[in-house]
């Protein structure tokens, strides 16, 4: 980028925190609308009643309802009302307690009863209350989060899945769906080899879509993800309650592309000062993000770069986490095809779709995101849900059919692993504080046919690089260990369905099979008893044919390191 881009955004980024306004919920709409949908966000904020079913649409900071979470919050703490709501967000919508707007302007106690959401860590006013025992607390995930809400349109109250069989979601194995055990009844029972969820109904859906016109259409052209929009608004017109739509312009009425009609919205709160994603304005939309979009990528990768570091959220990688990164794309292009859908998580995975674009690979491949976006280069940090040049913009529900469908091959992280080959992702810790949630790892784990685990041997090590070797100069807390925690992704579920499994670290690779977890790759430099053997309480077994691969130098080092299929 040029150095007056760099400022520019600088000056976008100042301009957030400054006029992001927190009073902007009573701006009456346009003087020359008289269309009655169009109201305050005060106004808006009067149609929820108590004890009221919600759900609130957008992902990470894309499309998020601040004005309408400012206007509840402040008609609560002027009136006590609207209390005892039940909340329902599918995907993360917090900013871990850094920024204001997010949806955890609605962790105040008494307001929020229920809360159930597919993504958890983000939101720390909310954990904060559920810690104290002040929040009933149920975890479901994503993809079966959007089916269920998908369904209530049809007048379906529930579903059954093979999602989330053998994992803390099944009562056989852990809590069912409330994070703390014995507080409130599990919304998943077993039936069969099958696990049925149900939802409360939802009676509000909240919404942030760039435009409306003057009838109360509502337009998502511009948006960078469009998430729970269409399937939220219908289920709850279905159910007959109220779906509350803020947008940050008004447009003239273009019937081709209308994405939701004026008789599914009961109210429009416009607010100049909505975000497209991020800190982007929607007024002055980012381009990439959008459908169809072909900006140049490097400098579109140039500009979140800049912001994610500008604000703290990139976290600083090591040369053994790079090495791993080199070892994770390496491995991926050996175990996936030209040509396939790919799936990628947070963490680590983003450092190796960084690297599969700087191989020049990333056009090999389709990414398919929880979030709707199909196709371009996910993005990272803060923008995670968004696309850079996506193909199209799907809702979520889509999406997840897409996935359940077609995916191939998904990238994710990794907490803990264990003997059995089963993966903890969810529990960092003891806790409501400390949970992250399922997000859409339990979706992505059943409906890819590989699936690539990713991260650091240990917790806390000290690892050094010399000679184009990696050693532990410093072990850490130990992460592959004979039991997780808590079971997220189920070893002996993925074997039963046939899933080539794999998990890469920084000491060397390993495939779950019927005889356990096999060592298949090693790091050089790495003593394989010292370090992996006697260095974790996982069950290890050697190779079946006694023999093991020792990982490139170049791997190592990054020195003549390069993608390529094979």
């Amino acid at each position: 980028m040029k150095i007056s881009e760099y400022i520019h955004l600088l000056i976008q980024v100042g301009r957030f925190f400054l006029f992001q306004g927190k009073n902007n919920f009573v701006l009456p709409p346009p003087h020359n609308l008289k269309n009655q949908k169009f109201m305050t966000g005060r106004q808006a904020a009067d149609m929820i009643s108590d004890g009221a079913c919600v759900l609130s649409n957008g992902i990470a900071a894309n499309a998020r309802c601040s004005v309408l979470y400012y206007a509840i919050r402040n008609r609560f703490f002027k009136s006590g009302h609207p209390k005892d709501l039940t909340w329902i967000s599918v995907a993360g919508q917090g900013a871990r307690g850094r920024m204001f707007g997010s949806l955890e302007e609605m962790g105040i106690e008494g307001l929020i009863k229920v809360w159930i959401g597919g993504h958890h860590e983000t939101m720390k006013s909310f954990l904060k209350l559920a810690q104290k025992g002040k929040l009933e607390v149920h975890r479901i995930s994503q993809g079966v989060l959007d089916f269920l809400i998908e369904a209530q349109n049809k007048g379906e109250d529930s579903l059954v899945t093979k999602t989330g069989v053998g994992t803390m979601i099944d009562t056989r194995v852990g809590n069912g769906t409330p994070l703390i055990k014995g507080v409130g009844e599990s919304l998943c029972t077993v039936e069969g080899n099958y696990l049925r969820y149900r939802l409360p109904k939802i009676t509000v859906a909240l919404m942030n879509a760039p435009y409306a016109d003057s009838e109360g259409n509502i337009y998502f052209k511009h948006a960078s993800v469009i998430t729970e929009n269409i399937e939220s608004a219908l289920a709850v017109r279905h159910n007959g309650g109220k779906v509350l739509v803020t947008v940050t312009d008004i447009i003239p009425k273009n019937e081709k592309e209308i994405s939701l009609p004026a008789d599914k919205v009961d109210a429009i709160v416009v607010n100049p000062n909505n975000e497209q994603c991020g800190m982007a304005s929607q007024r002055k939309y980012w381009e990439m993000f959008t459908e169809g979009a072909k900006v140049d990528m490097e400098d579109a990768l140039a500009r979140l770069e800049f912001v994610n570091n500008l604000i703290r959220i990139t976290p600083h990688r090591g040369p053994a986490e790079e090495a791993l990164a080199r070892l994770a794309a390496d491995f991926f292009m050996r175990a996936a095809k030209n040509d396939q859908y790919v799936n990628v998580g947070v963490g680590m995975p983003e450092e190796v779709c960084r690297l599969i674009y700087e191989g020049g690979i990333h056009e090999d491949v389709t990414y398919l995101l929880e979030s709707g976006p199909l196709g371009g280069m996910p993005a990272m940090g803060i923008f995670f849900g968004a696309s850079i040049n996506p193909e199209k913009l799907l809702s979520s529900a889509q999406m997840f059919h897409l996935i359940y469908e077609k995916l191939d091959i998904t990238l994710l992280g990794l907490l803990q692993v264990d003997s059995k080959g089963n993966v903890n992702v969810s529990k960092r810790g003891e806790g409501p504080i400390n949970y992250v949630g399922p997000g859409g790892f339990t979706d992505m784990t059943v409906a890819a046919k590989t699936i690539i685990f990713i991260g650091s041997w240990m917790v806390g090590a000290h690892m050094e690089i010399h000679d184009g070797k990696i050693m532990i100069v410093k072990p850490g807390e130990q992460k592959f260990i004979d039991k997780v925690d808590e079971i997220t992704f189920s070893g002996p579920e993925a074997l039963k369905h046939g899933k080539k499994v794999y998990y890469c670290t920084n000491v060397g690779v390993f495939q779950l099979t019927e005889r356990g977890m096999e060592l298949i790759e090693v790091m050089p430099g790495i003593d394989i008893k010292k370090d992996i053997i006697n260095g974790c309480s996982m069950k290890i077994v050697p190779p079946e044919q006694g023999k093991f691969s020792v990982v490139s130098e170049s791997i190592v080092t990054g020195k003549g390191f390069r993608l390529h299929w094979r």
